[in-house]
């Protein structure tokens, strides 16, 4: 567990970064939700600050004052047992309150909050709170970074975030196939130092026969090649739900392409670039990565065996999609309260991705981490790594 001095350290140094992110946005890119699993960057604003406010500040910080009455309302998230909350398709119809006031509430909150950690003792219990939220707003700069992504991507003008926010990744290291040998071995988190989910809590063994997973990730020209090779049209390829979803969708090439005079071009964050061939796939949902993956005569790793190699190559800039179900771990417990609500309740239909990406905030993804998505959602960086 880290000292309070610490901690203070790391959320104010957290909640600055979320403003960084928002600052190269006009006040209009605050409100929009052009999907329902995108939400406003004004909501991620005030949600990241209502964690705080409710879970800690409320209960624990004497007569602490709540900003707004109504602030609970708008920015509850999933939480059934803590109250009513706005519906998730309804919150791009928040223009009140205003970002400018959302921004205030920010600021008290922070304050409230650093105040308290400098001069109160905190029990380890609400130490393990405030470090869920802390890294609970870093989630939540990676969905903000995606999110704004996704509502800048679908405007027709297709507006530029940051000139200097750089995409791309090249691996240059020729492909090798790393090897592992069949035998038991130990995955998840023990308590220690570092922070970890409930989820990745109850460390075991699991059996892994021999495999070999790719030192690299899929590129571009890998999959342009799939394309090419009329991959989305061979239903052999596709599980029969990823074959209606890309009917039904008219999906035809990974997130943000576009056929432009003959050739594919992609919008980023800095802007809409001609595609590199060399550079790595993302944008890719688990139905593709798997139809990829058969067209290959390979397949995806397990999260198992991912964790299991994990130490032999890079990882970090995509999340990887793995083979495996999002499931408890033996012996895995949810939290008591509220927070119980965090991942347990969604582990059913979902997908295990592992690393991270080149959105994900610092100090937060480790090699046990376990992100999840349903497999048809690709708005997040996501990539593939191959195995045998």
């Amino acid at each position: 567990m880290i000292t309070t001095s610490t901690q203070l350290e790391l959320f104010l140094e957290t909640r600055q970064q979320t403003e960084s992110i928002c600052k190269p946005l006009s006040t209009e890119d605050y409100v929009v939700q052009p999907v329902e699993f995108v939400s406003p960057p004004k909501w991620h604003l005030g949600h990241t600050t209502w964690f705080f406010e409710e879970f800690i500040l409320k209960n624990h910080k004497s007569n602490y004052e709540l900003f707004d009455l109504q602030f609970a309302y708008v920015f509850n998230s999933y939480y059934e047992s803590v109250g009513e909350k706005v519906v998730r398709t309804n919150r791009g119809n928040l223009s009140r309150p205003t970002v400018e006031k959302i921004y205030a509430y920010r600021e008290y909150v922070t304050r409230e909050l650093a105040d308290f950690l400098k001069n109160n003792s905190i029990d380890e219990d609400l130490q393990k709170v405030i470090e869920i939220g802390i890294h609970h707003e870093k989630q939540h700069q990676e969905l903000l970074l995606t999110d704004i992504k996704y509502i800048l991507g679908n405007n027709p003008l297709l507006p530029v975030y940051d000139n200097n926010f750089k995409e791309e990744l090249i691996e240059e290291n020729p492909l090798k196939w790393l090897h592992t040998e069949e035998g038991v071995y130990e995955i998840g988190a023990t308590p220690d130092a570092d922070f970890h989910y409930d989820n990745e809590f109850g460390k075991h063994k699991v059996y892994a026969n021999e495999f070999f997973i790719a030192n690299k990730l899929v590129t571009n020209q890998e999959y342009i090649d799939f394309m090419e090779a009329d991959g989305y049209e061979n239903v052999l390829l596709w599980h029969a739900e990823a074959w209606d979803w890309i009917t039904d969708e008219k999906i035809n090439s990974p997130a943000y392409w576009y056929k432009f005079e003959g050739e594919w071009h992609q919008y980023t964050l800095g802007g809409f670039q001609r595609v590199n061939p060399k550079a790595t796939l993302t944008h890719i949902s688990y139905y593709e990565a798997y139809a990829f993956a058969q067209w290959k005569n390979l397949r995806l790793p397990t999260e198992f065996e991912w964790e299991i190699a994990q130490e032999k190559f890079n990882w970090g800039k995509r999340w990887e999609w793995t083979e495996s179900a999002y499931l408890p771990y033996p012996n895995y417990k949810k939290d008591e309260g509220a927070l119980g609500e965090y991942n347990g309740k969604f582990m059913v239909n979902q997908k295990v991705l592992r690393g991270g990406s080149i959105a994900t905030a610092k100090k937060h993804t480790t090699p046990t981490y376990r992100n999840f998505f349903h497999p048809h959602l690709r708005w997040q960086f996501n990539g593939i790594r191959l195995a045998k």
